[in-house]
């Protein structure tokens, strides 16, 4: 029997060196409708990989319908639309990620992400329309553009009702598309512009409920999510101006919901992937988040539909390679990323399984907050446990981009990938963004 901790993690891993490998999470997974797959980083290409390769399988094998973001609703929209073959879409969805300029860009405009989207056109074009799996963004930030397209909607199907969303695009056109400046006029203003957009969205809520069973499509479902995107960024920008959780958990909460809209629209059999950072899929509860009032997607997810099936999978590494910048807006640049501290998760791992790629799949979540000492596994121990934003500074990692986590209540699976390299963008990249950063960094 195993006696050491290293004995302990090498009995229990799984090695992960091809597709079939992931056999055993699948048999983990079964009839689970709801797949999130974490990344310990957003500028990593093998936890891309590794994710494309487990999406097709779970899309191939067990039916999933859609694959859901952390991405902007009217970007991704665009690549569901070229993935699904919609009339006038791009057949090239590579072409539409190319067009991603909301930084970070490089997020989904990848070669890894342009590789995973033609592969779903390719599979979606052997399907009837009403079978082909989508492509959809669970994020919050896109006020304007989403302000702009459900504009563009009323002013389409519904001209009578034009000027509801004019009173919004009125309010917020001082702002001249800076979050940050609308979030400090509402320090004078506490309701900001939250009147104009309430009464549009509960306009488009009514439309969308009188349409629906008349049209199933995805066309009236969008000017409400567009709708339901411009209310929350309003929420989240005027909450960005505060320390503490709000604005964290006003945005997770606004992708729990995202998904749960989509899953009604898809019906009754649906299945989802959810592809976000480990901090927005791995249980908060399980992490020191908790003790600080913030909940993410991973927790909401499991709390509402653990019934129907629900599978975190996390992501981790020692050591390597990333794209990330210095400062939010900054430039992008490779970066190494040295080697975990001492006493992490990672550093146990790598001691355990220098040079490995493992899949760990463990029993089924029991919460112990706190844990309790002398517990026995591993898994349950409380230990660091990386992340990496869009902004990162490997030289202070000593005393930060480590997240206090009880492995297997944080998720129901984990890749370790002992060493990783970063991922390609498909442009030049550069310094872009008017959004601010919110805890933990950049994710």
């Amino acid at each position: 029997m195993p006696d050491t901790d290293q004995d302990r993690i090498r009995d229990r891993a799984l090695p992960l060196a091809d597709p079939a490998s992931l056999d055993p999470l699948l048999e983990r997974i079964r009839d689970a409708r709801y797949v999130l797959l974490g990344e310990a980083s957003h500028g990593t290409a093998d936890y891309y990989q590794v994710r494309d390769v487990l999406t097709r399988r779970l899309i191939e094998e067990k039916g999933f319908s859609f694959v859901a973001v952390e991405g902007d609703w009217p970007d991704c929209q665009a690549v569901h639309n070229a993935v699904v073959a919609a009339p006038g879409a791009p057949e090239d969805p590579g072409e539409v990620l190319e067009g991603f300029r909301r930084w970070p860009a490089w997020m989904w405009g990848n070669t890894d992400v342009a590789a995973f989207t033609r592969w779903l056109r390719r599979h979606n074009e052997g399907l009837p329309p009403e079978r082909r799996v989508g492509f959809f963004g669970l994020d919050v930030y896109s006020l304007w553009e989403s302000l702009s397209a459900v504009l563009a909607h009323l002013r389409e199907h519904d001209p009578d009702r034009v000027e509801h969303a004019l009173e919004a695009y009125r309010c917020f056109e001082p702002y001249a598309q800076d979050p940050q400046s609308y979030a400090l006029a509402t320090r004078y203003v506490s309701e900001g512009c939250e009147p104009q957009v309430m009464s549009l969205l509960t306009e488009l809520r009514r439309r969308a409920a009188r349409t629906a069973a008349l049209d199933g499509s995805l066309t009236e479902f969008t000017a409400r999510q567009n709708a339901e995107v411009l209310a929350g960024a309003e929420r989240y920008y005027r909450a960005m101006i505060d320390s503490g959780p709000e604005a964290w958990n006003i945005r997770d909460r606004h992708m729990a919901d995202t998904l749960d809209r989509l899953m009604e629209h898809y019906g009754p059999d649906a299945k989802a992937v959810v592809w976000a950072h480990n901090t927005h899929v791995g249980d908060a509860r399980a992490t020191d988040m908790a003790d600080t009032g913030m909940v993410n997607v991973g927790q909401l997810v499991r709390e509402r539909h653990m019934g129907r099936g629900v599978v975190l999978v996390g992501f981790g590494s020692h050591s390597g390679t990333v794209i990330a910048a210095d400062a939010w807006g900054d430039v992008p640049k490779v970066m190494g990323v040295p080697a975990a501290r001492r006493g992490s998760l990672e550093d146990l791992l790598h001691r355990a399984l220098p040079g490995a790629r493992a899949l760990f799949v463990f029993p089924h979540v029991q919460f112990q907050r706190p844990p309790s000492a002398g517990h026995g596994e591993w898994f349950h121990e409380e230990r660091g446990h990386r992340a990496i934003g869009v902004v990162y500074r490997p030289q202070y990692e000593r005393v930060g981009n480590y997240v206090p986590t009880v492995l297997a209540e944080r998720y129901d699976a984990f890749c370790y990938l002992d060493r990783t390299h970063a991922l390609t963008p498909l442009r030049p990249l550069t310094a872009e963004s008017r959004e601010r950063e919110t805890w933990p960094v950049g994710v």
